[in-house]
């Protein structure tokens, strides 16, 4: 058996010799005579983007197309993140010219598209393998399995089951050579060779063997597992009759199909093949390598390989870091590398003197790894000078130049710099550079934090470049010394948040702010906020509801807050931000959002006759219900100008207000009998700042710059007016004096300018404002 998966990209890693082709330049063609196939690699910089291969032979030329390939023995493949494109060639390819199994001649023309024209190159080769042919070959290439066998016939004790094909030879009237296929137990009709070939199937008679070539996925192949391995195979008897002698020749070729698998932790491309199977007498080798070289099994062990086997199951992984192995960088929304490996497997069995090779080529790749270039600040105040270190550069990535606070500098300094930059190289493969640059130095950014203490600033941004594209990126580093923003320590209460800091000398620097606003103590007293600061500490407390709140997860159980102060150096605007969030309860709240949400938690039990439940409320629109209730409370989330709201302007606020009834149709509808005697009335009202609103009365966007002030009222006494029912509010709400302004509906068009004053709001509506949409209003309104 033998083992491969598919990957997308391809090393060639090896000592090639180079071509000379007239019009090829240097470098950009390599070619190499491998240990069963001829490879050729052609750099897609020159060839264009879509390059194409030729067979050429003594008599044709014929494009290797895919099917082409995997039918007579080629493998090409366009490698755009390594930079070519590839093609493999078997030893027992169709156009090659073989020399009794020991010198092939290979030709091919590149087809490449030059400045939009397509032209022509040739590229010819002469190989001779570097082993013996074994009696029996398997090879298991990317795109298809290759069978090679002695052509000597020599007759072998066969019991009569090995013989049960005799019937159907015997029924055959030609002399031919015929083929028959098998699948598990069902041996199909068998087909002359020219049907064999329109099907994809190759076979060949050289001087001294047979070879039987075919693509993977073939309808006469079948897939099945081999202790859990998925495996392809298929089974060929060649035959041909003459006269009353029948020449028979079993071919089977069976490879691993299993994708394979990368371990992150281990850093390992780890993958599976079944072993060989074995009756009896049997002798085992196992050798395996990179880029074409076999070593032994103990040798690959030395080199960081891990070969294992489990039952009748071979393991091997491939570090990273293996010799021979290749590594890439790349630039893909941040710097990538990735590994790919060119495997070469061999599997040797003797039984019965009867030797068996089976190999197969692989290219193993890893995902994209990231791949995180870091800067240390190694920084040493007594040493007067900064000290940062830039690590883990891969090989294929050089350090361009460096700018220091806005100044470049290339790589390497001169010698009359005041700077200094040292390359250190890592076992690794990787490099790292150290940059020294003095305190004193005109560049460095001084300023003063506190008496007697001098901060240094030096923001420096590295230029990098991955070869060979020449794609250029940066890593930036501000590093400062003797600056530490301050620490808060935050602390939740049942009434709200708190802030403390203790001071520290420097701490006068940062300025604290609440959102864009710096807090100051008539801030603080304009917002509510406790405020003490003697010098020594700052202590901050906000109640719950303040300006600044955010809120969350808001149910009749409670609700998360969140507050948070800024600490900001008013030179460098360098920011750090305290947030903390806490769990809040209580019965009753009442939040308005700036996006123009009401959301209310209100004690709905005054307002519900005896035997009355709060799921059985719903605001003025009676179809705007509770999103949940428990025994006395109900939560209601709403827009504020929905769920027929009321409106009302005062001087310079727009106060949103609805109503929490019980529905007189549930109450009506039940089985048993409730008293009327709900006497309490409830309330939500919303009020905003009208120079805060963008679009006052808009159905279609409500914002406002600030978050309004939300009330909930009690009451028992009837509004008249309101919304012109006798069991609902009919005026507006009064409590001990009247409300400036008169209340109105909330659903109006979107005003186009601002309101300053309710009575050209009113004179609006009376003229410009849509039928359908204008609010009668009673003489004691206007």
């Amino acid at each position: 058996m033998a083992f491969g998966f598919c990957l997308s990209v391809f090393l060639l890693l090896s000592v090639w010799s180079t071509a000379k082709c007239s019009g090829i330049p240097n470098g950009a063609l390599r070619m190499e005579c491998r240990d069963r196939y001829f490879m050729i690699a052609v750099n897609l910089s020159f060839t264009g983007a879509d390059p194409l291969f030729e067979a050429v032979d003594g008599t044709s030329v014929r494009a290797i197309t895919k099917p082409y390939a995997a039918q007579c023995g080629y493998t090409v493949r366009v490698l755009p993140l390594v930079g070519h494109v590839e093609l493999r060639s078997s030893y027992f390819s169709c156009h090659t010219d073989n020399q009794d199994d020991k010198v092939f001649t290979f030709k091919f023309n590149l087809v490449a598209t030059r400045k939009g024209k397509e032209e022509r190159f040739a590229l010819n080769q002469t190989c001779s393998p570097s082993l013996p042919w074994s009696p029996r070959e398997v090879t298991c290439e990317e795109n298809y399995m290759e069978v090679s066998v002695r052509s000597e016939i020599k007759c072998l004790p066969q019991t009569v089951d090995d013989w049960s094909d005799l019937d159907t030879v015997r029924g055959s009237s030609t002399s031919d050579w015929q083929v028959m296929f098998h699948r598990h137990e069902e041996h199909l009709l068998p087909m002359n060779l020219t049907a064999a070939r329109k099907q994809g199937y190759a076979f060949d008679l050289t001087k001294g063997r047979l070879v039987f070539r075919t693509p993977y996925g073939q309808p006469d192949s079948f897939s099945t597992e081999v202790n859990g391995v998925p495996v392809e195979e298929v089974h060929a008897t060649l035959f041909s009759r003459q006269s009353w002698i029948v020449f028979m020749v079993d071919l089977v070729a069976a490879c691993s199909i299993d994708e394979g698998f990368y371990d992150e932790v281990g850093g390992y491309i780890m993958w599976e093949t079944p072993e060989m199977p074995c009756r009896s007498n049997c002798e085992r080798q196992l050798n395996v390598g990179l880029n074409g070289e076999l070593v032994k099994q103990a040798v690959a062990v030395k080199g960081g390989f891990v070969v294992e086997k489990d039952n009748i199951t071979v393991h091997i992984s491939i570090p990273n870091n293996a010799e021979g192995g290749y590594r890439k960088s790349l630039l893909a929304g941040g710097l990538y590398q990735f590994y790919i490996f060119h495997l070469y497997l061999e599997q040797i069995l003797a039984e019965d003197h009867v030797g068996t090779r089976v190999r197969f080529q692989r290219t193993l790749s890893t995902p994209l790894l990231p791949c995180y270039i870091f800067t240390t600040n190694r920084t040493s105040v007594a040493e007067r000078a900064f000290t940062v270190y830039l690590g883990n550069i891969p090989e294929d990535v050089q350090l361009l130049a460096v700018r220091l606070n806005g100044q470049e500098f290339a790589v390497p300094f001169s010698n009359t710099s005041a700077y200094s930059l040292t390359k250190v190289v890592h076992p690794n493969n990787t490099c790292g550079f150290t940059l020294r640059v003095p305190f004193e130095d005109p560049l460095v950014v001084q300023k003063f934090v506190q008496v007697a203490v001098l901060q240094y600033g030096l923001d420096i941004n590295f230029t990098l470049s991955v070869l060979p594209e020449n794609e250029l990126f940066y890593r930036l580093a501000i590093i400062e010394a003797l600056f530490s923003p301050p620490t808060f320590v935050t602390t939740c209460s049942e009434s709200g948040i708190s802030f403390h800091l203790d001071r520290q000398r420097s701490d006068y620097l940062w300025e604290i702010s609440v959102g864009a606003d710096l807090l100051t103590p008539e801030l603080a007293a304009q917002r509510g906020y406790n405020l003490s600061d003697d010098g020594q500490s700052l202590l901050l407390k906000v109640p719950l509801f303040s300006r600044g709140y955010e809120y969350r997860d808001i149910a009749l159980q409670g609700f998360f807050g969140s507050f948070g102060i800024m600490a900001r150096d008013h030179t460098t605007q360098i920011e750090s931000t305290t947030t903390k969030t806490c769990l809040f309860s209580t019965a009753e709240f009442i939040l308005c959002s700036t996006d123009g949400t009401m959301t209310v938690v209100a004690d709905v039990s005054s307002a519900l006759p005896t035997g009355g439940v709060p799921a059985e409320t719903h605001l003025f629109d009676q179809y705007c219900e509770p999103k949940e209730t428990d025994v006395t409370r109900a939560l209601f989330s709403y827009p504020v100008n929905s769920c027929g709201s009321s409106i009302k302007l005062g001087k310079g606020n727009v106060t949103y207000q609805n109503e929490i009834f019980y529905s007189s149709k549930m109450y009506l509808s039940k089985s048993k009998v409730f008293s009327g005697d709900a006497t309490g009335r409830v309330l939500a009202q919303c009020t905003y700042p009208v120079a805060s609103l963008h679009r006052l009365f808009s159905v279609y966007k409500f914002e406002s710059d600030v978050a309004g002030l939300g009330t909930i009222i009690h009451t028992t006494e009837p509004l008249a007016g309101l919304h012109g029912s006798t069991t609902r509010p009919i005026g507006p709400l009064q409590i001990g004096s009247s409300y400036p302004g008169s209340y109105m509906s909330a659903l109006q068009p979107p005003a186009r300018y601002k309101v300053s004053k309710f009575h050209n709001f009113a004179s609006v509506l009376r003229k410009g404002a849509p039928r359908s949409m204008r609010t009668k209003m009673t003489p004691a309104q206007i």
